[in-house]
């Protein structure tokens, strides 16, 4: 069966989201916050029938798949090509003590560059095991269930954008999705940062294109979500 849709799932929210810390490959739970938006957002993805649910194997990520696969009666595939960036020696705190710790590796973040904390995954290296996934799922409808940074990284990829472009494409709010639509001229997006209605912000462009798995600074106590559609068309090969 050739996969045609493919929702792309952010994990929701942690108690070290609210308090701005890098999670990266750390596996803090969700919270009770968190629970909530899975069962609420699962509650809409269920109403898109999906075949398959595959998910990052850490907590905060099998948690909130745990929440759609109970309605849907699926079985949750775990793939630990859907975790998030590692982020080194970050992981654990938060922008402040980033930022006093490693001033150095902190503003070379801020501006861009790669790999620049101690112990890091490159993006790319972060894009490369992520769209590897689509080789091997297995449905015409799939969920996939992964974080912040991954996220922008798979989208970046898929769709063909320079690694400097990733950032733009802007993370995802807690257990929102952005949705790719398969066609005989490749992937397209179709629909970015959707879920149920909640808080989502604008905040300065510098903190946006510079956030990762950081807190979802994104995802804050107000406004709508910002839904946004497009149809850019990928020239990536059909996931076998």
């Amino acid at each position: 069966m050739t996969t045609r849709r493919v929702l792309l799932w952010r994990h929701g929210r942690t108690e070290w989201n609210v308090q701005r810390r890098f999670q990266g490959q750390s596996d803090p739970p969700l919270d009770d916050v968190g629970r909530a938006q899975a069962r609420e957002a699962a509650a809409m993805l269920a109403a898109v029938e999906p075949d398959a649910v595959y998910s990052s194997d850490l907590v905060r990520a099998t948690e909130t798949a745990a929440a759609l696969a109970a309605l849907t009666g699926l079985p949750v595939r775990l793939d630990g090509r859907l975790r998030e960036r590692a982020l080194g020696r970050w992981e654990g705190l938060n922008r402040a003590e980033v930022a006093r710790l490693y001033e150095q590796e902190y503003a070379a973040w801020l501006a861009g560059r790669e790999d620049c904390q101690t112990g890091s995954e490159p993006r790319s290296a972060v894009a490369d095991r992520a769209l590897a996934v689509l080789a091997d799922i297995v449905g015409e409808v799939v969920v996939l269930v992964t974080h912040s940074a991954t996220a922008i990284a798979f989208t970046g990829r898929l769709l063909g954008l320079p690694q400097p472009a990733w950032r733009g494409v802007g993370p995802l709010a807690n257990c929102h999705w952005t949705e790719f639509l398969h066609d005989d001229h490749g992937w397209r997006l179709r629909a970015h940062n959707v879920g149920p209605a909640g808080p989502v912000v604008p905040r300065p462009v510098a903190d946006r294109l510079a956030d990762e798995e950081s807190p979802d600074a994104e995802a804050l106590d107000a406004g709508p979500p910002v839904e946004v559609t497009a149809e850019r068309t990928a020239g990536a090969a059909s996931p076998s």
